[in-house]
């Protein structure tokens, strides 16, 4: 876990280049946007796998958009694009790690953005969890309930959806030199 806070943490700043400190937000507004953003997310991940197994699933594919967008239901015991249906135990503990770390990280967390990137991945990596849990074939063997079905690409979920903004979040504010505590990097 040390490992993956340095990842996620202050990048190197070179001898030139003076770190700066973004005005922190106050430790509740923080703590609260992780909190609320990641409720908010698991919470319409939950539903809306909840509604596509009482409705879609076993029934024929819903057409959103002609070909381009379909909903149809499926269970996805592996990773992305199906891949590693075997290692479904290890998303499990990846999953859980994701959690612990982000935890972790909260309690170092003086930026807002940070706090909203770190809240969608928190909310999405409890949603997928939650099937890898709960759904069947078994604990820590279930299968994410995936839906979202664009043309030529895979079926995901929201949960899924909440995980990829939060990274492309942490990827745009680290290359705005913005780090978790508030610190701004100028180079």
């Amino acid at each position: 876990m040390a490992e993956a806070e340095r990842i996620i943490g202050t990048p190197d700043v070179g001898d030139d280049a003076e770190p700066q400190q973004e005005p922190a937000a106050p430790r509740g507004r923080r703590i609260a946007a992780l909190l609320v953003v990641a409720v908010l997310a698991y919470l319409l991940d939950l539903g809306s796998k909840m509604l596509v197994v009482a409705r879609l699933e076993h029934e024929p594919p819903v057409r959103l958009v002609g070909d381009l967008l379909k909903l149809s239901a499926i269970r996805n015991p592996g990773a992305a694009f199906g891949f590693g249906e075997a290692f479904t135990i290890i998303f499990t503990c990846i999953a859980a790690t994701v959690i612990v770390v982000i935890v972790r990280l909260a309690r170092k967390l003086y930026s807002l953005p940070w706090a909203i990137a770190l809240g969608l991945l928190l909310g999405g990596a409890l949603g997928n969890l939650t099937d890898r849990i709960f759904r069947s074939p078994g604990v820590f063997r279930g299968a994410v309930v995936d839906f979202i079905a664009p043309a030529h690409f895979a079926v995901f979920n929201l949960a899924d959806s909440a995980i990829v903004c939060g990274g492309i979040l942490i990827v745009l504010l680290s290359f705005r030199g913005l780090d978790p505590d508030g610190t701004v990097h100028k180079d």
